[in-house]
């Protein structure tokens, strides 16, 4: 395999570069590759020659030239006899390092790393008794953007749910107050600010990743609600009233609570899209739904609002909801046939008695649905007891998740399912976790190597680990030589040049001394190397983010300046700031959120419940996440982050309007509620959930992670709205006080009414009102 892979070559105009070319050299100008390929070749060797002597130690074996070579991050699954001598081992991993010095140099090295994993699976098709993971430095990147290529025809799916369930929400069995059209308006609206923020994101020279997944979900959330909400407001106008004083009514009935919960989208996105977060995908993240959400609300105002007053004007006119044709009255229609009097079935105002007071929309389902039965059935005093037996042990189940949380350091919970990520990552973590990857300790100061107290105290602070340096490997041939380590400065640095740098026993350090020369001739050592391994408890990655933890502080509080580097660093600071810093945001947002709505609602008991709601609403979410094997990475503290809004945007009308209601009871004002904003909440539910269940099949753990999350916030919100708060609301403080004001004679409303007949004896009538 070994030879194969320096075979690789990729042809170029003119040159075929091989491994050679491109591969990071020794001082012998010889390519580097792994100590145990050295390894090998002298066991192969040893048996060729029928000699029994040679014997490999682990983690430390001496080779043939008399270097002691670290081999823990090269042997997996090691059996060992007495003194550490090696009987078996179950895998083995190859390191191939590559120059990236130029422009040219790095899109050859690009293809030779494509070319090598095509090599390796012809390699594993040829000798299936071995099992192969290739990974390159691509890798990673091209299984996190796997996951939009896998979902596409998933989302498109999704797209199909979506649309058809939210023209059936919007109607309903009476053709000219059926409003599918505005069901499916709604949608586009939300899909022309996604796809307006994608195209400023691409124009402005953002980079796409997969964590957009999530944005089209975020603004389906939102989006549809306030429609929806735009919509249940048409439902309580009058019908007598000119199209523009219904609008009117609409938009002052609904878009106080969508601009202030659509403000703080903005201001908790516009949090973790600032610098103060440190993670560029969750930035570039929160950028793109801020710009999303705020042409959202654009198209809502503009675009969204002219679609109801067509479809306003439609109505009054008693034309189709569909085909835009008159209806028929019904004396007309009784001579059609029975599908034709399905299809222009139409309750004209007219036909309604004066004293009826029934609402023309309440044939619709979900209407229906509310105002006859649920409200009565949730606020039923035998209901109540099992509602809040069921809150407790949702409380219980969530307290029992929220005691095993856990942070995410799995790579494979960011890439698509079936890619190389996974295979070597589970392969890596089974066979290579005993001890750490090899940690570069750098020291970038010019320090005085020849004092022996500066040499103590380097070896100080990697005291603990398995060390492999330069440094200490001299220390330990000056004692085999019996030459006192405080020399002076020209003869420690000579003693380096002449003696240690031409030793073989020394030579593959020799990489790691950056010597610079000054005047006279003197030669100072302004930087060096060494390498850290540190022996770690297998499947306890928590050993490596305290093993980081710990360098780091050393580094900031030792007298000698050194930074550490691994690249297994760069995932574990990933996964360290993805639960920090945008819990941190969502906090400081939250408490910015609180404090400026505290100016805006009419009553300060609207804030007290909202933040106990969230609360609830969040706990249960991070219990019941963990429950189904969720851990808090990036993914899903952005969807925790959004989740804080989600539960506002549903619950704070509902809140609202039975805080500030008066003259009736708690129960009838929380009927009241529901019935005003219960069906724009169910709506918007409906097709959220629709939307998501496609998600769930899609084989990618982000998709998983994102499904899981943005399930359960969906779930536990509608549970509070539905259930929790209706119950929770008809015994707790605002407390509700029958109070009849006295009737003033003098206040009187006086009601003009102009009443005009068209041609087909339609009544059209236009109100003018004075008090």
């Amino acid at each position: 395999l070994h030879s194969a892979v320096t075979r690789i070559q990729v042809q170029r105009p003119g040159f075929n570069y091989t491994f050679a070319h491109i591969c990071i050299l020794n001082n012998d100008k010889t390519c580097i590759v792994d100590d145990i390929v050295h390894v090998l070749e002298e066991l192969k060797a040893a048996r060729s020659s029928n000699r029994t002597n040679f014997a490999i130690t682990y983690p430390i074996t001496h080779l043939k030239d008399g270097r002691e070579v670290y081999n823990g991050h090269q042997l997996g699954g090691v059996t060992v006899h007495s003194k550490d001598r090696v009987k078996s081992a179950e895998a083995i991993q190859l390191t191939y390092y590559l120059q990236a010095i130029n422009s040219l140099n790095d899109m050859v090295a690009e293809k030779w790393e494509s070319i090598f994993c095509d090599t390796v699976e012809l390699f594993q098709k040829s000798n299936r008794k071995i099992k192969m993971y290739p990974f390159t430095s691509s890798s990673l990147k091209e299984d996190f953007q796997k996951t939009s290529r896998v979902s596409e025809r998933y989302l498109i799916t999704s797209l199909v749910l979506v649309v058809t369930l939210a023209i059936l929400c919007c109607s309903m069995q009476d053709c000219v107050r059926s409003k599918p059209w505005l069901g499916l308006l709604g949608l586009l609206t939300v899909t022309l600010a996604t796809l307006t923020a994608a195209g400023i994101i691409n124009l402005t020279g953002g980079k796409y990743n997969s964590t957009f997944l999530g944005i089209p979900f975020v603004m389906l959330g939102h989006g549809l609600y306030g429609t929806f909400e735009m919509l249940s407001s048409w439902r309580k106008t009058r019908e007598d009233q000119h199209v523009k004083e219904r609008t009117a009514a609409v938009f002052a009935d609904s878009m106080l609570s969508f601009s202030l919960t659509t403000a703080m989208y903005l201001v908790t996105f516009g949090i973790g899209a600032s610098p103060f977060t440190n993670i560029e995908a969750a930035r570039i993240f929160c950028c793109n739904s801020c710009i999303a959400i705020f042409f959202n609300y654009l198209y809502v105002l503009s675009f969204y609002g002219s679609s109801l007053v067509f479809t306003g004007y439609i109505e009054n006119n008693y034309q189709h909801s569909i085909f835009c044709r008159k209806v028929p009255k019904p004396e007309v229609l009784q001579e059609k046939p029975a599908w034709y009097r399905f299809l222009l079935t139409a309750r004209f105002s007219e036909d309604t008695d004066d004293s009826e007071e029934t609402n023309t929309y309440e044939s619709h389902l979900l209407v229906w649905f509310l105002k006859r039965y649920y409200c009565d059935w949730i606020t039923n005093t035998y209901v109540k007891p099992f509602v809040v037996l069921f809150y407790l042990v949702y409380i219980s189940f969530a307290l029992m998740g929220y005691l095993q949380v856990s942070e995410g350091s799995d790579l494979s919970n960011i890439v698509a399912t079936a890619t190389r990520t996974i295979e070597y990552t589970t392969a890596q973590q089974k066979y290579f976790s005993n001890y750490s990857p090899v940690i570069g300790f750098y020291i970038y100061e010019s320090i005085e190597y020849w004092n022996t107290s500066v040499q103590e105290d380097v070896l100080e602070y990697t005291k603990g680990f398995v060390r492999i340096s330069w440094f200490e490997s001299y220390l330990n041939y000056l004692r085999k030589l019996n030459i006192s380590t405080g020399l002076p400065k020209k003869n420690f640095t000579d003693m380096l040049r002449n003696s240690f740098l031409k030793t073989p026993q020394f030579a593959h350090f020799s990489e790691d001394i950056i010597f610079s020369k000054k005047y006279n001739n003197e030669v100072d050592v302004v930087a060096s190397r060494m390498f850290l391994v540190a022996k770690t408890m297998e499947t306890k990655r928590e050993e490596l983010y305290d093993l980081l933890e710990t360098l780091r502080k050393l580094s900031l509080t030792s007298k000698v300046k050194f930074i550490v580097f691994n690249p297994s660093f760069v995932y574990m600071d990933r996964y360290a700031s993805s639960v920090g810093a945008p819990l941190q945001n969502s906090c400081i947002s939250a408490l910015f959120l609180l404090f400026f709505s505290a100016f805006l609602v009419a009553d300060s008991l609207i804030n007290v419940w909202l933040t106990l709601t969230v609360a609830s609403v969040e706990f249960g979410v991070i219990g019941f996440m963990t429950l189904w094997k969720v851990e808090l990475d990036c993914i899903s503290v952005l969807c925790l982050i959004y989740g804080i809004n989600y539960t506002i945007d549903n619950c704070a009308p509902l809140l609202s309007t039975f805080v500030l209601g008066k003259e009736f009871t708690r129960t009838k004002w929380v009927k009241n509620a529901l019935e005003v904003h219960g069906v724009a909440i169910l709506q918007s539910y409906l097709c959220y959930i629709v939307g998501l269940i496609p998600l769930a099949a899609v084989p990618s753990n982000l998709t998983r992670t994102l499904f899981r999350c943005l399930f359960l916030i969906a779930l536990v919100t509608f549970f509070h709205c539905f259930a929790i708060l209706p119950v929770i609301l008809t015994f707790l403080p605002p407390s509700k006080k029958k109070r009849k004001e006295k009737k003033n004679p003098e206040n009187r409303e006086e009601i003009e009414c102009v009443e005009m007949v068209d041609m087909d004896s339609t009544r059209v009538v236009d109100q003018i009102t004075t008090v």
